[in-house]
């Protein structure tokens, strides 16, 4: 139920929104890379249209912002490793030790035996 709710009412209008916007910004623009010389640029100058420059740089700051992320919590991941390490250790070296039963099935339904 949860799901749809956000579907329709948080998905669906940014979809909306986000084309509207490509539709609005449908000029185009000229891209390159080489600040020193514009004659004899590296890389380009190639024509877009300006909503691609935006959602592509909107898209490598989300990419570049959960990477960073992840790196930062990776010290909490590790100790949390380290932790359940520890935690299943213990609960090995406190487990009460299984005395062996013999080889009759009916063993089983039996109570511990004195």
């Amino acid at each position: 139920m949860i799901k749809r709710v956000v579907m329709w009412f948080v998905l669906v209008p940014f979809g909306l929104i986000l084309a509207l916007f490509a539709l609005a910004n449908r000029q185009v623009v000229q891209i390159g890379i080489d600040p020193i010389s514009p004659e004899t640029p590296f890389w380009g100058p190639i024509e877009v249209p300006l909503f691609v420059v935006i959602y592509a740089a909107l898209l490598l700051g989300v990419l570049l912002g959960g990477v960073g992320d992840w790196l930062n919590q990776g010290k909490h991941r590790k100790a949390e490793r380290q932790l359940r390490r520890d935690l299943n250790k213990i609960q090995k070296e406190s487990a009460p030790k299984q005395q062996p039963k013999n080889d009759d099935p009916l063993a089983l339904l039996d109570g511990p035996s004195h």
